[in-house]
């Protein structure tokens, strides 16, 4: 395969060019100069691109376009295919005989009904001529689908050569870029390669024979469509599963029930403040609270939130949702902050966080409350537990990114005027990260929040098992009154710790 050669018709170009583009660099060399003399888009066409687009971009090292041109190739081949070979409508014929074939069985019992005298053998004939005129109509649309292949074709080659001149378009200007790269950092691959070619007709062979087959045939062979699977692996691996779980809450039983309790503690204490507590009491420390820390604003829409919980009758399952809610996020930030300073401080703990940090917030919720259920139960403390494991991530990531933030410079600064390890952490890295802590967590609070209806499903009770009721039994005006009471208790809360940071008073 040979790129088309132009002599150059620049002088004094950058002979870099030819060094970049080894094979077929004169050429590279007047087309470079064409895209970087015009201000605007420089017309350019590269013949052996549009012709061998996939096979082009692997040989220079642009995987990138690569993937682009095979796919959308491949997208227009898939049409021209059906449009050759493509049993085209042969599933609609299959029903239309099977249809058929019971019109036919209908019909035979609607003669015996007659014969026999019996009261329903009009009805049987009714439904005979009924399968009789569906199985007519998917004839008729297999016929017609069958006639398309021609307009397939067609349209597949259109793709066809719109992809191939969009591909010599965008070479230059694609290599162009990749030369411009190349120049900054010599690392980056040039030239031609016949390695890379090489590699780039080999994903050609492994793909194109494979997907063609698979879209163009209408009952490709069954390995195809599934993967062979092992079911006796799968059974095997589930009943180890239960086993580890099995043990784990056998033999650490006690652990689970200390933390359980602790949990129970600090929620009952919170509750007995918010639930049990004269609901006058706690509605002035929250207006007086949110004037003192966010401002008279705050404290009015504070007000209207409060109203609406209590006008409505959610006030006490609001107390106890934050009570929920306060519990988890007292325990996420104790352990959040601390882990996100150590975080940042050692790498090697850093590199073992991550990933669990990745898994905590890519695992879908549900999820958690299987392992908590097996090893907590049902009720309060397993639905905060799995509001743990929700709304850490956030407090740990931001509190360690802005430990890691803090300017090298204040850091060096406050250890040559004789500050302590334990002096520069208190007085000048928690300080200066203090923006990305408390975002931290803001975040956290709102995503423990967010996991109150899903912690209901065990028995976690407050705001979440009205909105689980109303699921249940469609009930629309419920769930949706209890959905907004959720929305102001977060948005209240979020003012709140927000202005407490932003030091309004």
């Amino acid at each position: 395969m040979k790129d088309n050669v132009k002599p150059s018709t620049v002088s004094g170009a950058d002979h870099s060019v030819q060094n970049f583009a080894d094979r077929n660099g004169k050429y590279y060399e007047t087309q470079f100069h064409k895209v970087q003399s015009h201000t605007g888009m420089a017309w350019t066409f590269n013949v052996t691109a549009a012709v061998f687009g996939p096979l082009w971009a692997a040989s220079r090292h642009l995987w990138g376009m690569f993937w682009l041109s095979a796919i959308a190739c491949l997208l227009a081949m898939v049409q021209i295919g059906k449009g050759l070979w493509g049993e085209l409508g042969a599933e609609q014929i299959s029903r239309a005989t099977g249809l058929m074939a019971k019109s036919e069985e209908m019909s035979e019992k609607a003669r015996l009904a007659l014969e026999a005298g019996a009261a329903n053998a009009d009805s049987l004939q009714r439904a005979s001529d009924n399968l009789q005129q569906a199985a007519e109509r998917m004839m008729t649309a297999a016929n017609a689908s069958a006639s398309g292949g021609n307009e397939l074709m067609l349209w597949g080659g259109v793709a066809l050569v719109v992809i191939m001149v969009v591909q010599g378009l965008v070479a230059i200007p694609v290599y162009e870029k990749k030369y411009c790269r190349w120049r900054v950092n010599k690392r980056e691959r040039s030239g031609f390669s016949w390695l890379s070619l090489f590699y780039g007709v080999l994903a050609l062979v492994l793909i194109y024979p494979v997907t063609l087959y698979r879209y163009t045939v209408e009952k490709p062979v069954s390995w195809l469509l599934a993967f062979p699977s092992n079911q006796a692996i799968y059974s095997s691996t589930a009943s180890w599963t239960d086993g580890v779980f099995d043990y784990i809450a056998l033999h650490g039983g006690s652990v689970f029930d200390g933390i359980a309790n602790g949990i129970s503690l600090l929620l009952d204490t919170l509750e007995v403040i918010l639930v049990d507590t004269p609901w006058p009491v706690i509605m002035i420390l929250t207006l007086v609270m949110a004037w003192r820390l966010a401002g008279p604003r705050v404290a009015i829409f504070t007000a209207a939130a409060l109203g609406y919980l209590a006008f409505l009758g959610f006030w006490e399952k609001s107390m106890s949702t934050i009570a929920l809610l306060g519990a988890a996020a007292t325990i996420c930030v104790l352990i959040g902050v601390p882990l996100g300073i150590w975080c940042a401080k050692n790498r090697y703990a850093h590199a073992v966080t991550e990933p669990v940090l990745d898994f905590m917030q890519t695992m879908p919720a549900f999820v958690y409350l299987i392992p908590i259920i097996a090893f907590f139960g049902t009720g309060k403390p397993p639905g905060i537990m799995a509001t743990i494991i929700f709304g850490l991530p956030p407090v740990v990531r931001l509190t360690a990114l802005g430990i890691r933030q803090v300017p090298p410079t204040i850091v060096e600064a406050a250890l040559a005027f004789g500050c302590t390890r334990r002096k520069l952490l208190l007085d000048v890295e928690i300080p200066l990260a203090m923006p990305n802590i408390m975002t931290g967590v803001n975040q956290t609070i709102l995503m423990c929040l967010s996991m109150v209806v899903i912690a209901s499903l065990i028995g976690a009770e407050g705001l979440g098992s009205d909105v689980l009721m109303a699921l249940q039994y469609a009930a629309k005006g419920q769930g949706l009154l209890a959905g907004i009471a959720i929305l102001l208790c977060a948005m209240v809360i979020d003012r709140i710790v927000q202005g407490r940071f932003k030091g309004v008073a």
